[in-house]
């Protein structure tokens, strides 16, 4: 089978994909995860597959389970691997509108990562109009937390990977048309400032703000960022009335590594921040973690496929570790060969600018369409 040879059609996979973006599912509002799930629910209903839903827990949205018909059914096979939570709330299309510029089309979610979960359907959907029966039995699972660093459905994304042979995972593609064999360590997470409470006007000097501790940390914790391991502070939380000094102020943090080692070191630099300074407590704790991916010559040798199913179809496709974590970080750590950034082709994801470059539809489909009708 020529994956080549396959009609798939840009545009009639943009009319699909629109359907998907303006179903905005940012990953705080299970509600509006649900109804994006639904929606691929329906999809891969209509491909025949059997949908199994997953109760979400923690506060987030659930999970969809699809198995497609297959005479190896149950034996282990191909994961594809997606999320369907973004970072936009509801509302951002009114700002980032669903529009066409030549080979560029804008969406909230469109590049990381419901472009990529679109083709990946489309490759299992033509290979079904061709009457293809794939070597391994394919499963499709979509995750509702991942941009939150999955803390609810890590578990449920590493046993379906350790059913399988191998794990797909459309993230969005590098700039250079890569694909992704590896993920940096990150680790997230929660501080907490907590000082003495006066009034602002009157009795100022007797109290203990912990803004202001706050603000102290934060830029601790920016200047320890080395070539090695970074930190940055991104969500921060404080106070509630303008003439009270601060009782308490809440942030959350992210470091990221290229080797676990130097992640670990962070975290203890991190956790050692703690402590107590002009009255004011200072507390940090440590939240979710995604472990270092390191490729394996099983990983390895899963790019060399799609590597070769590339050659055939005109395109080189170099390959690298990659910053930002994704689900991938469980399964490539857990030895199971995985091969990440096989979605669509774009920029500036989780900004008001984010869109992908529509020709990568087709093309990032059929090299998904020839792994999936060649791996055995």
């Amino acid at each position: 089978m020529n994956p080549a040879n396959l009609p798939f059609d840009s545009e009639a996979m943009l009319e699909g994909l629109r359907g998907w973006v303006e179903c905005e599912s940012p990953t705080w509002d299970a509600g509006a995860v649900n109804r994006m799930l639904d929606i691929a629910a329906r999809d891969m209903a209509i491909m025949g597959a059997t949908i199994e839903r997953i109760a979400g827990r923690q506060g987030f949205g659930g999970v969809i389970r699809a198995r497609f018909p297959h005479p190896r059914q149950g034996e282990p096979g191909i994961l594809i691997a997606g999320h369907m939570d973004t970072v936009h709330p509801v509302g951002t299309i009114e700002t980032l509108k669903w529009r066409r510029e030549g080979n560029k089309c804008y969406g909230p979610g469109i590049y990381d990562m419901k472009g990529g979960n679109y083709l990946s359907l489309e490759a299992i959907r033509q290979l079904a109009r061709a009457s293809f029966t794939t070597p391994l039995p394919i499963t499709v699972l979509f995750t509702p937390d991942e941009e939150v660093g999955t803390p609810s459905t890590r578990d449920i994304i590493e046993a379906e990977a350790a059913r399988n042979k191998y794990v797909l995972v459309p993230e969005p593609g590098r700039a250079d048309n890569g694909v992704t064999t590896g993920r940096y360590a990150i680790a997230r997470f929660n501080l907490e400032a907590r000082g003495r409470p006066s009034h602002a006007g009157a009795t100022l000097s007797a109290g203990r703000s912990a803004i202001r501790e706050m603000a102290r940390q934060i830029l601790a914790i920016d200047a320890m960022t080395t070539e090695d391991c970074t930190f940055s502070v991104g969500v921060v939380h404080g106070g509630q009335w303008v003439n009270c000094v601060a009782t308490t102020a809440t942030g959350e943090a992210l470091s990221m590594a290229k080797r676990q080692a130097d992640l670990d070191r962070g975290v203890e630099r991190m956790l050692a921040l703690s402590g107590t300074t002009n009255e004011v407590a200072f507390k940090v704790t440590r939240g979710v973690t995604r472990p270092v991916w390191e490729p394996d010559a099983g990983t390895m040798a899963l790019y060399e496929k799609a590597r070769g199913i590339a050659k055939s179809l005109g395109t080189e496709l170099p390959h690298a570790s990659s910053g930002g974590g994704s689900d991938g970080n469980f399964t490539g750590a857990m030895g199971i060969p995985t091969l990440d950034g096989l979605g669509v082709r774009g920029d500036n994801g989780h900004t008001l600018e984010e869109y992908i470059e529509v020709e990568s539809l087709v093309e990032r489909g059929r090299l998904m369409a020839g792994l999936l009708a060649t791996l055995d």
